[in-house]
C-alpha cells in the first residue's frame, strides 16, 4: 500500500488519538509526584497490614496474641528465638520467632502493633468520617444560606430547649460529650431551614432579640472562630479524662473537634459556585435547596475536601496515639502504637525497640498520609500544577 495514499494531501485525516478517561489523566498526573505516590504506596500497605492484622490477632486462638504473657521471655529483643523448654506449645510465637522482641510482659510486640494498626486505621477514618460530615453540613450551610437572617430570639429558644434536652439525655457522667453533641445540634437546628421555618414564637418581653437578626454565615462562622479558640488536644484531653475509657468515645471526640478547617473549605466553595450558572439554572426549574446542595454544589466543592480528610486522617492518628502515650486512649487490653510506646518509655535503655519500632511506625504513617494529600492538593489545585 502506497504510504502517501493515506498522508492528508489526499483529503485522507489521520484518526484522531484515544481520549484518556478522568480516572487516567488523574493517575497520569499523579505518578508525575514520587513523594506522593510513595505516600500512597505506603498507606496501601499500611491498609493492608491493618486489615491483616485484625484477622491474626482476632478470635478465640489467633496465630498472634497480643495479650499472651510468657514473663520468662519479658524484654527479649528483635529476632530473638523462644526458650522452647520453658514455653508450652501454644505459648511460642507464630513461626518461632520473636520478630520485634517481647516487652516487659513478655508479650510479643509484632502481635500489639499488629492489633494497633486496625485501632488507628480505625480512629483515623471513623473520626475523620464524623468531622467531614459536619464540616460539609455546616459549611454548606453558610455557603448556601449565608445571606439568610434569622432572629436572635430564635437562637436563644433553641438553645435553651437543645440544651436542656442535651444535658438530660447526656448524664453526668458524659456530659462532656453531651455539651459538644448538644453545641452542634443547636447550631445545625438553628441555621437550618427546617428550623427556622418550624421554630415557635418567644414570649413578648424577648421584643429586642426579635428585633435583632443575624446572618446564617455570621452565625456558623463566629462559632468555627469559637472552636478554634480553645487548643484542640488540650480539649480533647480534659473531655476524655471525664468519660469512661472507651475507643468509640475517642473517635467521637475527635471527631467533633476537628471540623473547622474542612466547613471553611466548603463555605468558601459553596459561595463561588452559589452563583454560577447551572445554579441559577437549577432554581429556575424549581429544583429543591438539598438537591442543589447535595447533587449539585457538594461534588464541585470535593475537592478540598478530599485533601483535608487525608491530612485529618494523619492528624487524628496522632492524636489518639498521644491520647493513649499519656493514659487516656484505647483501654486495655486492646493495644496501641501510643500505649506501646508508653510502656517502653520506662526501658529506653535496656529495650530501645520498644521505643523506636512503634515511634517509627507512627513517624511513618502519619508521614506517608501529609504526603499524599499534599500530592492531591498540588494535582487538584489548577494554578498549582501549572507550575509543575
Amino acid at each position: 500500500m502506497n504510504p502517501e495514499a493515506t498522508s492528508p494531501a489526499f483529503g485522507l485525516e489521520e484518526p484522531p488519538a484515544p481520549r484518556r478517561t478522568r480516572f487516567e489523566e488523574f493517575w497520569r498526573l499523579f505518578r508525575r509526584n514520587r513523594m506522593a505516590l510513595a505516600g500512597l504506596v505506603t498507606f496501601a500497605l499500611f491498609f493492608f497490614c491493618a486489615v491483616i492484622g485484625l484477622g491474626l490477632t482476632s478470635g478465640n486462638r489467633p496465630l498472634f496474641d497480643p495479650a499472651r504473657v510468657r514473663l520468662q521471655e519479658k524484654l527479649r529483643p528483635p529476632l530473638s528465638m523462644p526458650h522452647e523448654t520453658s514455653l508450652e506449645p501454644e505459648q511460642r510465637p507464630f513461626g518461632g520467632v520473636y520478630l520485634f522482641g517481647t516487652d516487659d510482659l513478655g508479650r510479643d510486640v509484632l502481635a500489639r502493633m499488629l492489633q494497633g494498626a486496625w485501632v488507628s486505621l480505625t480512629v483515623g477514618f471513623v473520626a475523620v468520617g464524623i468531622s467531614v460530615a459536619i464540616g460539609v453540613i455546616m459549611g454548606g450551610l453558610a455557603g448556601f444560606y449565608g445571606d439568610r437572617r434569622i432572629r436572635l430570639e430564635q437562637l436563644l429558644v433553641t438553645a435553651v430547649l437543645l440544651t436542656g434536652a442535651g444535658l438530660l439525655a447526656a448524664g453526668l457522667k458524659a456530659s462532656a460529650v453531651g455539651l459538644l453533641l448538644t453545641g452542634h445540634a443547636w447550631l445545625f437546628w438553628s441555621v437550618s431551614p427546617w428550623g427556622i421555618q418550624h421554630r415557635k414564637q418567644p414570649p413578648a418581653g424577648l421584643g429586642f432579640l426579635r428585633r435583632n437578626t443575624l446572618m446564617v454565615d455570621t452565625v456558623i462562622m463566629r462559632f468555627v472562630d469559637i472552636m478554634l479558640c480553645f487548643p484542640s488536644f488540650f480539649l480533647i484531653l480534659t473531655v476524655v479524662a471525664l468519660l469512661p475509657a472507651s475507643i468509640y468515645n475517642i473517635m467521637i471526640v475527635i471527631g467533633l473537634t476537628s471540623w473547622e478547617g474542612t466547613a471553611r473549605f466548603v463555605r468558601a466553595e459553596f459561595l463561588s459556585l452559589r452563583e454560577q450558572d447551572f445554579v441559577a439554572a437549577a432554581k429556575a426549574l424549581g429544583v429543591g435547596n438539598l438537591r442543589i446542595i447535595f447533587r449539585h454544589m457538594v461534588p464541585n466543592a470535593i475537592a478540598p475536601v478530599l485533601v483535608s480528610a487525608t491530612l485529618g486522617v494523619a492528624s487524628a492518628i496522632l492524636t489518639e496515639a498521644g491520647l493513649s502515650f499519656l493514659g487516656f486512649g484505647v483501654p486495655p487490653p486492646h493495644a496501641t502504637w501510643g500505649n506501646i510506646l508508653s510502656d517502653g518509655k520506662r526501658f529506653i535503655f535496656d529495650a530501645p525497640w520498644l521505643t523506636f519500632i512503634p515511634g517509627a511506625a507512627i513517624l511513618i504513617v502519619v508521614l506517608s498520609f501529609n504526603l499524599f494529600g499534599e500530592g492531591l492538593r498540588d494535582l487538584l489545585n489548577p494554578r498549582l500544577r501549572e507550575r509543575k
